[in-house]
């Protein structure tokens, strides 16, 4: 049975009820990834008091809409994030079946177009998280990073404008086009590291989707996005500041090096000074302020994933065919 035969009104449907639920297992994501929380278990319950959620309180937007924001149990407040992240996995899922699958109907199977359809919605997904994650804490998760970079290399198949050379090489030059000149060489030259590994590891991922020009398109593209915003803040703010949750993380661990002895402490110093969110940016050091650049990378493989293809038509030096 080809995706053609399948009516459209019901292959929508089951996206963006799909995504809407995806978006849903999202903000579980986002809130226990970065405190080390197991992402299965417990089943959903309030961050405030604890208790399970019912499963009439945990249908995407329609939940938090007739709560009015609160949770049932406590009463406190719900944050927006959660049906802002549900209405983008909604949304990301109705689009990859509009511009990546009905195209390809009249060509391919009904599972081949599911098929297509779910690892686009699970890479479009995991950016939308880490964009979350890194917006909140500063760092992208490997879980992410590498477990996409690896579902991106067994899945080239469904993608028909790379193959595995396209995506294994891809990966390389994503990774060392972030790594080596702003991990090796910014470090020799300044002391400290210009973007952490995590950014290496995101470009790395999306090399393995679209082969080293989406690589090199989502880091300039990032660059150039994340550039502007950091514009926009400092002319509004008149400066950058971290995420509160950043300043809490170091100020834990501050109290945790404080109990160790001299010689604990000074071998864990040396091991916390790799990472570049150790010491904190002096006030007023516009320079030196540090921004998340994930979300920029994750807008900028987002972009790639539905205008790609136009990019490269038009900019030749990033058409892999030449």
């Amino acid at each position: 049975m080809l995706l053609a035969d399948l009516p459209v009104a019901i292959a929508r449907t089951y996206a963006i009820v799909l995504g809407l639920f995806g978006g849903s297992f999202l903000n579980v994501v986002i809130h226990r990834v970065p405190r080390g929380m197991n992402i299965a278990r417990p089943a959903s319950h309030c961050p405030q008091c604890g208790k399970p959620l019912r499963f009439y309180d945990n249908v995407p937007i329609v939940s938090y809409a007739a709560l009015g924001g609160r949770a049932r149990c406590c009463g406190a407040k719900i944050s927006p994030r959660y049906p802002l992240v549900e209405l983008v996995g909604g949304l990301l899922a109705w689009a990859i079946l509009e511009v990546l699958v009905l195209p390809l109907a009249d060509g391919v199977s009904v599972g081949r177009g599911a098929a297509i359809f779910f690892t686009y919605l699970v890479f479009a997904l995991a950016l939308v998280a880490v964009a979350f994650i890194d917006l909140e804490h500063m760092y992208v998760p490997d879980a992410i990073s590498i477990g996409g970079t690896v579902v991106g290399v067994m899945t080239y198949s469904l993608r028909a404008d790379v193959d595995l050379v396209d995506t294994l090489v891809g990966a390389a030059v994503g990774f060392a086009v972030v790594w080596l000149p702003f991990s090796v060489l910014y470090r020799w030259i300044r002391g400290r590291t210009g973007m952490g590994l995590g950014d290496a590891k995101l470009v790395m991922m999306a090399g393995a989707w679209f082969g080293w020009s989406g690589a090199i398109f989502a880091l300039l593209a990032g660059a150039v996005q994340g550039t502007v915003a950091a514009l926009i803040v400092l002319l509004a703010h008149g400066r950058i500041e971290e995420p509160s949750s950043v300043q809490k993380e170091r100020e834990e661990t501050a109290q945790i090096l404080a109990k160790l002895s001299l010689e604990d402490r000074a071998h864990a110093e040396a091991e916390l000074r790799r990472d570049p969110l150790y010491e904190a940016v002096p006030a007023g050091s516009v320079g030196l302020a540090r921004i998340a650049f994930g979300p920029f990378l994750a807008l900028a493989m987002l972009e790639y994933l539905f205008i790609g293809p136009f990019v490269a038509e038009y900019v030749g030096w990033l058409d892999p065919s030449g």
